[in-house]
């Protein structure tokens, strides 16, 4: 699966425990996310085009209006980084 630099990014925080916060509009839909690692910080690549693309393809979802984190499809299709755990 072809996945850019920025999704890769997004993934691989996600596959060591980060989650993805979103907001709502008054309408319901998202119009805003923030990137957290599981440290706490905010990383800056996750834009809300990212975020849909990720969504789109089933590599994040989102379990009982909680943060989205990344499914088993989402973590296989990362590739390995030397600090992953």
């Amino acid at each position: 699966m072809n996945i850019s630099k920025f999704e890769q990014r997004v993934l691989h925080v996600l596959a060591q425990g980060g989650r993805i916060v979103h907001r709502r509009d008054d309408s319901g839909h998202i119009v805003a996310v923030d990137c957290f690692t599981r440290e706490g910080h905010v990383l800056a690549d996750c834009s809300l085009a990212v975020f849909h693309r990720l969504r789109r393809r089933g590599l994040i979802s989102s379990k009982g209006g909680g943060p989205y984190r990344a499914t088993r499809l989402g973590r296989s299709a990362v590739r390995s980084q030397p600090d992953n755990r």
